[in-house]
């Protein structure tokens, strides 16, 4: 059954729009304004005049000064001439930081030689969404500056504040190592970090595998999670905690707003990110520069030192205090002649020979030709290795020199007799991983962050300079190492590979 007319005006009062009808040339022949509770989201509502006195004016008089006359011209012509099917523009009045905004679309009407003569033009007011859009620029304006991961985060959770007005701003990032995800933000509630893990973490699994903001009802208000995407995947996600959302284009309009800051933080930790990694690497070829030359001028002096000595040695053989004195002169000259080549090699730029290959294979040759290292102090070897051989993209030679380095570190340091644990596995994401892990004494608790530093060794006799070489290898890969230390689990050295 068609509607009647009565049921026609009922159905545009039930809608917060406001509806005109003009002839040709644009003279107003009808007006519908919404019933009286969305009368003042009409901007013909500040129109002191009734809808029978505004027939015949023209229709961008009636929209007032916040539509030009040309570009309703324009529209019109566009409309007759049926270049578009629809125009739309933007009314806004108001001052700028408290605008309200609304949107009008004109059709065309047609005979029934569908000719036009007329137009519709339908009016609604968008100030919400237009504030969230407004916001969301702002927003990416704001967190686009290069700024720091701390800061990175205190301005998102600023600007959310701003239009959402959570309880609670969450974020948290996938670790390097095994993408377990660990809160690195959290402002609004006094939980611990450990307590907002395990209560997110299955609003953020479900944001990840849906790859966008999500919701989840709980007795505080509503949770919504928008996944942090980086250029080469998930970094995280990010929760707000707010009061319930009444009705559906909000929360649609929270969605977007939520999404638009994810977005702008991601890369904001991503460009972070690649600011703290140049300036590590330009400190770090600055001092293997700077080292590469005093090692080139420290090895003429030492040859000199060692063949004087070796001279010495000679004509006093028959002195046991001098035989005594030269010897240890030149286990000090060989320490020193050590150290030069090693930091020759820190120093000298080298092009890696990538090709894909199984790191453990790589293991599987230091192991075999460090045997006697590891019998000489009757320490057993414990390894845990994936099923499936990895495919990474590595320099065997090189990668080599880093797991023979940290194996003679954690042989040293382990306790005569016992066991070393080396664990590699595939992570989710593809990467490899490996673990090799000591029992003994820990390292202290203000060096531990300093351990990849130059010179820097808890070791008597070590040069300190393996671990620093170690981890240019490693990043050299695009991988990472780190190391931990405890009394209670001993020292771990972690060597994280990307797939191929």
């Amino acid at each position: 059954m068609l509607p009647t007319a009565t049921s026609e005006s009922e159905l545009l009062d039930a809608l917060p729009v406001t509806v005109y009808t003009t002839d040709r040339d644009g003279r107003l022949t009808s007006v519908h304004r919404p019933a009286s509770r969305f009368g003042e989201d009409s901007p013909s509502a500040a129109l002191p005049r009734s809808d029978d006195e505004l027939r015949g004016q023209r229709i961008w008089d009636v929209l007032g000064d916040g539509t030009p006359r040309a570009r309703v011209e324009q529209t019109m012509a566009l409309l007759r001439a049926g270049r578009v099917p629809v125009g739309r523009w933007e009314i806004v009045r108001g001052p700028a930081d408290d605008a309200r905004v609304w949107l009008a679309q004109m059709t065309p009407l047609h005979d029934t030689s569908h000719a036009v003569t007329g137009f519709v033009v339908s009016v609604v007011d968008i100030t919400a969404s237009h504030r969230v859009r407004e916001a969301t620029l702002d927003a990416g304006i704001a967190l686009a500056r290069g700024i720091e991961v701390q800061r990175a985060y205190h301005e998102a959770a600023h600007q959310l504040r701003r239009v959402l007005r959570p309880d609670r701003v969450t974020v948290a990032l996938a670790a390097d190592d095994d993408a377990t995800l660990r809160v690195a933000y959290d402002s609004g509630h006094e939980d611990d970090r450990r307590a907002a893990e395990l209560r997110f973490a299955s609003s953020w699994r479900a944001a990840l595998d849906a790859g966008e903001v999500t919701t989840a009802q709980s007795d505080t208000g509503a949770e919504l999670t928008a996944p942090l995407l980086g250029a080469n995947g998930a970094l995280g996600v990010m929760t707000v905690v707010v009061d319930a959302i009444e009705s559906p284009e909000k929360l649609a309009d929270a969605h977007r707003f939520l999404a638009g800051v994810a977005i702008q933080t991601a890369a904001a930790i991503e460009r972070a990110r690649l600011v703290a990694y140049a300036g590590h690497r330009r400190r770090a070829d600055t001092i293997a520069e700077v080292t590469a030359g005093v090692a080139h001028e420290l090895r003429n002096p030492i040859f000199g030192i060692s063949s004087a000595a070796q001279l010495l040695r000679f004509r006093a053989r028959e002195d046991p205090v001098v035989e005594k004195n030269v010897g240890r002169i030149l286990r000090e000259v060989e320490r020193l002649n050590r150290m030069v080549t090693t930091l020759l090699e820190l120093g000298r730029p080298v092009a890696l020979k990538l090709a894909p290959g199984d790191p453990d294979a790589v293991w599987d040759d230091v192991l075999a030709s460090e045997r006697g290292r590891l019998e000489s102090r009757a320490v057993a070897l414990r390894r845990v290795r994936p099923a499936t051989p990895a495919s990474v993209a590595i320099d065997a030679e090189q990668l080599a020199q880093v797991f023979r380095s940290i194996l003679s570190n954690a042989v040293d340091a382990a306790p005569e007799a016992s066991d070393i644990t080396l664990h590699s596995a595939l992570l989710p994401n593809g990467s490899w991983r490996c673990r090799l892990t000591n029992g003994g004494p820990p390292i202290a608790p203000e060096l531990l962050p300093r351990v990849f530093e130059l010179f820097l060794s808890t070791k008597p006799g070590s040069t300190g300079i393996g671990l620093a070489l170690s981890q240019r290898i490693v990043e050299d890969h695009h991988g990472a190492i780190a190391i931990d230390s405890t009394a209670e689990n001993g020292t771990t050295v972690s060597v994280t590979l990307p797939r191929a």
